[in-house]
């Protein structure tokens, strides 16, 4: 009996006492948890989640990757409520007209008046893609050329940004977005001219470049000297997807007076009808001595631009392209005047 009863207690007492040390394991686990939460160098920082950004009244974000994946499918500079459409006024003899005022302005879209909102003549910056052949028949030229480019970008407002494309048999980057002149100046020095023309595929190359672009204000210089003769992209490619962009195209048209090929007579042709469609202006060289007062010249009209913002009255996202037509009302006293923009734009389509 005694055994029985001295085992059963023992029994009891082992298990009272492995509970007992259960208890004492975990208010130890416990003191110690407490002593960390006390000491900073233990504790676990929770980043809360960022506040949802407010939804933005204007043009999306214009930095950063997310910005540039956004924008890679834009067709113009244009948001859900404003589109904004840049313009340079010349007079009769080609010459910037400056100091206009927002009511010498009407705008149409479509053939319906539109109100202007946004009126601006300031020298805003600009992502400016520069376009330079570098063909074999620009041997006795690239010296040229090149100076007007340089003095180009000496002219251009100092918070610019630019990329250079040269191109003979195919385009390539010379020299990425930068607002370094000198780096541009140097990189042109290692150019050499040679082979054959790829104009389109060089314009096509650009175009795309310019998505990447910082401001919403953009712009391409071409300077060439013929047409095309080795490009992949066809002229209707070409032209469809300048159309759908949200670039100027001006040109610099350095061409022969007896043009040999039929791209050769066609070369100004297809310059003219890119540089009209989007705002910009094609000048041709007719003495290379003058090559770098007409980059200054397209230089200022850049900084002396005037854009107009209107909220389109039909309002419907069905992606169809909207003819836009800009008339002046010039002050009394002014001869003619000549306004170049741009000739429509995509509506969004979502």
């Amino acid at each position: 009996m005694v055994s029985t009863s001295t085992g059963w207690s023992m029994s009891r007492l082992a298990r009272h006492g492995r509970g007992f040390c259960i208890l004492l394991v975990a208010l130890a686990f416990a003191c110690a948890l407490l002593h960390a939460q006390d000491d900073p160098l233990n504790q676990i920082h929770v980043t809360p989640p960022p506040a949802k950004p407010a939804v933005p009244t204007g043009p999306p974000p214009v930095e950063g990757k997310a910005a540039l994946k956004a924008r890679s499918g834009e067709r113009i500079r244009v948001d859900v409520n404003l589109v904004l459409i840049p313009l340079t006024v010349t007079d009769p003899l080609n010459r910037l007209v400056t100091g206009l005022e927002r009511k010498e302005f009407f705008l149409y879209e479509n053939n319906s008046q539109q109100e202007i909102k946004s009126f601006s003549a300031e020298d805003a910056p600009v992502s400016i893609g520069i376009v330079m052949d570098l063909s074999g028949s620009m041997n006795n030229k690239v010296v040229r050329a090149r100076e007007s480019i340089v003095e180009f970008l000496r002219t251009s407002n100092p918070q610019d940004e630019f990329f250079i494309i040269g191109f003979n048999d195919r385009p390539e980057l010379i020299e990425d977005f930068t607002s370094s002149v000198d780096d541009i100046e140097a990189r042109l020095q290692t150019v050499r001219p040679g082979h054959r023309t790829a104009l389109l595929d060089a314009i096509y190359y650009g175009v795309n470049k310019m998505k990447q672009a910082r401001y919403e204000r953009k712009a391409i210089l071409i300077v060439s000297d013929g047409g095309d003769n080795r490009s992949r992209y066809t002229e209707s490619e070409v032209r469809n997807l300048v159309r759908e962009s949200d670039t100027e195209v001006f040109a610099i048209g350095i061409f022969d007076a007896y043009a040999a090929t039929t791209e050769e007579r066609n070369g100004p042709l297809l310059l003219h009808d890119l540089s009209e469609e989007t705002g910009g202006q094609l000048f041709r060289v007719d003495d290379i001595s003058d090559m770098t007062d007409i980059a200054t010249k397209i230089s200022a009209e850049l900084r002396n631009q005037y854009v107009l913002g209107y909220k389109p009255a039909d309002a419907k996202r069905d992606g169809k392209w909207r003819k836009v037509k800009v008339k002046l009302v010039p002050p009394p006293g002014l001869p003619p005047l000549t306004v170049h923009a741009r000739s429509g734009y995509y509506a969004p389509s979502q």
